[in-house]
């Protein structure tokens, strides 16, 4: 298990336990965001890419919400997707959950729909963010281990010319 992975299971755990801890907090929490962050990780850490994608998600949930605030109805959740999707192609995002971030208006129960996409760009934005710590972190680790087998190895050649 690496460093990254463990740094965004950590942080998903925190984001579920905020959104249970505050109640106008509730849209914190989705199930698309577990799929961006196995995207996230499971991809080279390129900070363009991922600010795209967030970008593309939090725009997908403006588009998401103002459609079911003007009208909830499957025809405004079928354009709604049709959008989304070609703004994906379009704008080569190259991440499907966008277009999950797009639905939650039309299943999420919270009373506070205008906060949506504030949600979405804040938990994207702490993505990007403890990714970035996690690659720093898991950086200073690898140095660190490699300065101590160097050290390791010297020591054992030292022992051998030594006895030598």
């Amino acid at each position: 298990m690496n460093v990254k992975t463990v740094f965004i299971c950590l942080y998903l755990m925190f984001v579920y336990w905020l959104s249970l801890q505050v109640s106008f907090l509730d849209t914190l929490f989705f199930p698309a965001l577990g799929a961006f962050c196995f995207l996230f990780v499971s991809r080279s850490f390129r900070i363009s890419e991922m600010s795209k994608i967030t970008l593309g998600a939090t725009v997908s949930s403006v588009i998401g919400t103002l459609f079911f605030f003007v009208y909830p109805s499957p025809i405004s959740l079928f354009v709604n997707v049709l959008l989304t999707i070609w703004m994906i192609n379009r704008f080569k995002w190259n991440a499907p959950p966008i277009v999950a971030v797009s639905l939650i208006p039309f299943f999420s129960q919270s009373s506070h729909h205008w906060f949506i996409p504030l949600s979405v760009c804040a938990v994207m934005l702490g993505v990007m963010f403890v990714l970035l710590i996690a690659e720093r972190v898991e950086s200073k680790w690898s140095a660190l281990s490699s300065f101590l087998v160097r050290n390791k190895v010297a020591s054992d050649a030292e022992k051998l010319d030594i006895a030598g």
